[in-house]
Parts: structure tokens; C-alpha cells; sequence
């Protein structure tokens, strides 16, 4: 993840500028109160992306009996995530691990131990970028939830969510923002391709193969019960993701604007791309198809968004339109895994395509900001194919047998009965609607 550059303040200027305006004092000492707002406006905006976009999203594609648990799993995998962040996550994430620095961070910052209201990371408080990676911290072993709705065990997905954290997202992120070994190679992952979208498809393919399907998969599985719900949810995490993207600059600039930019015109086009396939093979255009294909696009440029330009921006959206959606169906009905709300197809799929077309659409030629200094297309093409290889890997095996230690705990799958009668009521002694 970039870190946003520094505004310099002239010197001579300082002293007058402290009693004129007595944020350019803070400047002057390193604090940017541009950047600051701008990451405390990202992180509420990606908190957003997660409560209440992406729950909603995923609870108007499962039946009716189902709704309350699918927005169960994402509150609590929110609160979950907070206090392991804070307790050892954030630390081992982005701490210096001594001689293991390459693989994991230490704990010198576990609880927070030393960080202050006047620490810095770049030009914002440390506080405040402890806040911003929560966010992203929190989002992941969510976009998991999409993968075993409708017959997983709360005590699993509590338990699968918090190990994951620790095992798989936490030195992921390491490696790859924290100075880890993946860093040290020079991978490009701006706001979260391989940190987020990989170990989430990755792991979520894995827990719905272990999992099993749905009753009826994949010929008689019930249609979204409530697609306007997902619309809506859709919306704010379009919305939201711009401070995914663009917060991830760390700075109020031009580059954050870019970010932005980007990644409006590739969920655009995606969006555009995936209907437009549907339209062709079935007739008529979904709205769930439309929704879908806008995820897709913003899945995809998101490793990309600090690095290439509109035509980048366009470029991913477009392939990302047409090969996630290829993706779905080849998912449920060739290698017939009931990956429920397709988490592997479109965060997977788009965050390994994505990261690798960074590689050439950094280009100048491309409208891209350029690539890094000594290296070529096939040197960065390499290095991404590394870190997606290598994390993909990871997240595959550690969930495995996450995932096994679960179910020998706590057993995976909701009895049948439970199944048909909905996890609302059965898990939770609840029901989404009253009729």
C-alpha cells in the first residue's frame, strides 16, 4: 500500500503560518490535517462497504429463512475482527518481527502499546491507520460469508473467521504492506488484490468444497428472495469502495483522485460488460448480473487503482466483466462447487486477474503512472505471478485445515431440518419477516 507523500512547508514560513492558521503547525511537524480527514472519511467509508453494504448485498441473494443469518455472520465477524485486531492483529501485521520480519510482524504493538494520540504513520496518526486497516481487517473474512450461507454452523464461522484472521489475512498482509518478504520482491497490491481478494476467494472456494452443497444444488436451488435488497446493498458498496481505493493513497492528492477515478469507470464498465453477456446468452439482462459485474470490476482494479490510468481502468473492467461471469457458471455447473454468492469467481478470479495486468497496464503507453525503476512487464509480471502463487497457496492450505479443526470441534453443517427450516429461526430464534 502506498504511502501518501509528504506536503513540505517552507521553513521561514512556518512560525507565521502557526499564527495564521494554526493547522500549517501540525504540517510542519510531519501531521497532514488534509490526510487526515481524508483517511478518517475512507475508513468510515470502508467500515460502510462491510455494515451495511456487503451484508445487504448478501442477504437479498439468499432465501427468505436465511436473511438474518447472513447479516448475523457479517456483524459479528465485525466485531470479532475489531478486538483481535486490536489485541495482536494490527501488531503482527505491521510491526517489525525482528529476524522473522520477512514472514511476521512482533507484538511490540499489541494493544496498542505505545501508540499515542501524537504517533505518526506517514502524514496521519497512527491511531487513525490502526482504524483504516481494521476496516479492511474486517471486510475479508466477510466477503467469506458468501461462500456457505444457508447450512453453515454460527460456532464454525465464528471460530473459522477469528483463526483465519490470525493464520492466513494477518501475514498475508505482513508480506505484502508490512516490509515482508513479498514487499522486499516488489509485488504491487495498492488497496487489497492479493491481501483481500485473493485470501477471501481462495479460502471460500476451499470452506464451500468441505462445506458440501445446498439442498438441490445446482439445478433447484431457490432464485434471490429479495434482489432490491442486494441493489441496495450493491450501491453502498460501489460508494464505499472509493474509500477502500482511493483512502488507500494515505494522502489527499492526486493520486487518491486517480484511485478514485479508476475505479469508478472499471465497476462502469464491468457492470456494462457482464450485463451485456447476459443479454447475449439468455436474452434479457439481470439486475443481479449487473450488480454482480459491477463487484467484479471493483474486485479487479483494486490491486491496480494507484497504478494505472482510465484506460487501465477500463481495460480491467471490461475483461473483468466477461471472465468472472464466464467464471460463475463454470464454477457451479463444471467443477459443480456450490460457492453460494460466487466469493471465489468474483473476488478470486478478479483479484489474481487484476494483479497481473498491473503489470503491463502501468504502462505509460497505457496512461499508466509507470513501472517500477529497473523493471520490465516480464520482471513485474513475474514478481505479481509470485505473490498470487504463493498467497493463494497459503490461504488454500491454512483454510483446509482451519477448517478441519472446526468441524472437529463444532461439527460444519446445520442439520437437515434446520437447513430446510432456515438458519433465522433454528440459529437464532428469529425470523427476517412476519407475513
Amino acid at each position: 500500500m502506498l504511502t501518501g507523500k509528504k506536503n513540505h512547508v517552507v521553513p521561514v514560513l512556518a512560525g507565521l503560518g502557526a499564527i495564521l492558521w494554526p493547522g500549517l503547525a501540525a504540517a510542519a511537524d510531519g501531521l497532514n490535517s488534509g490526510d487526515t480527514a481524508w483517511i478518517l472519511v475512507s475508513t468510515a467509508l470502508v467500515l460502510f462497504m462491510t455494515l451495511p453494504g456487503l451484508a445487504l448485498f448478501y442477504a437479498g441473494l439468499v432465501r427468505s429463512g436465511a436473511v438474518l443469518s447472513v447479516l448475523m455472520h457479517c456483524f459479528a465477524i465485525c466485531c470479532v475482527v475489531s478486538v483481535l485486531w486490536l489485541a495482536v492483529g494490527y501488531s503482527l501485521a505491521f510491526s517489525d518481527g525482528g529476524y522473522a520480519n520477512a514472514f511476521i510482524g512482533g507484538l511490540d504493538k499489541a494493544f496498542l502499546a505505545g501508540v499515542t494520540t501524537d504517533s505518526l504513520s506517514g502524514t496521519v496518526p497512527e491511531l487513525l491507520f490502526f482504524m483504516f486497516q481494521m476496516t479492511f481487517a474486517i471486510i475479508t473474512p466477510a466477503l467469506i460469508v458468501g461462500a456457505y450461507p444457508e447450512r453453515v454452523k454460527f460456532s464454525a464461522v465464528l471460530f473459522f473467521s477469528a483463526v483465519w484472521l490470525l493464520v492466513v489475512y494477518v501475514p498475508v498482509t505482513h508480506w505484502v504492506w508490512g516490509g515482508g518478504w513479498l514487499a522486499e520482491m516488489g509485488v504491487r497490491d495498492f488497496a487489497g488484490g492479493i491481501v483481500v481478494h485473493v485470501t477471501a476467494g481462495i479460502s471460500a472456494l476451499v470452506f464451500a468444497s468441505m462445506l458440501g452443497s445446498r439442498r438441490g444444488f445446482p439445478d433447484h436451488v431457490r432464485p434471490p428472495h429479495n434482489p432490491g435488497i442486494t441493489v441496495t446493498g450493491a450501491a453502498m458498496l460501489w460508494i464505499g469502495w472509493f474509500g477502500f481505493n482511493a483512502g488507500s493513497a494515505l494522502a489527499a492528492d492526486g493520486n487518491a483522485a486517480m484511485a478514485m477515478l479508476v475505479t469508478h469507470i472499471s465497476a462502469a464498465t464491468a457492470s456494462l460488460a457482464w450485463a451485456t453477456v447476459e443479454w447475449i446468452k439468455f436474452g434479457r439482462p439481470s439486475v443481479i448480473g449487473i450488480v454482480t459485474g459491477m463487484v467484479a470490476g471493483l474486485a479487479t482494479i483494486t490491486p491496480a487503482a494507484g497504478f494505472v490510468g482510465p484506460v487501465g481502468g477500463l481495460i480491467i473492467g471490461l475483461v473483468s466483466g466477461i471472465v468472472c461471469q464466464w467464471m460463475t457458471a463454470w464454477i457451479k455447473h463444471r467443477i459443480k462447487i456450490d460457492d453460494s454468492l460466487d466469493v471465489f469467481a468474483v473476488h478470486g478470479v478478479g483479484g489474481i486477474l487484476g494483479t497481473l495486468m498491473v503489470s503491463f497496464l502501468a504502462l505509460e503507453s497505457f496512461q499508466g503512472l509507470g513501472l517500477a525503476e529497473g523493471m520490465g512487464v516480464g520482471d513485474h509480471l513475474w514478481v505479481q505471478t509470485v505473490g498470487v502463487v504463493s498467497v493463494a497457496a497459503w490461504s488454500a492450505v491454512a483454510s483446509f485445515v482451519i477448517i478441519k479443526i472446526a468441524s472437529a470441534i463444532f461439527g460444519l453443517r446445520v442439520a437437515e431440518e434446520d437447513e430446510i427450516e432456515g438458519l433465522d429461526i433454528t440459529a437464532h430464534g428469529e425470523r427476517s419477516y412476519d407475513f
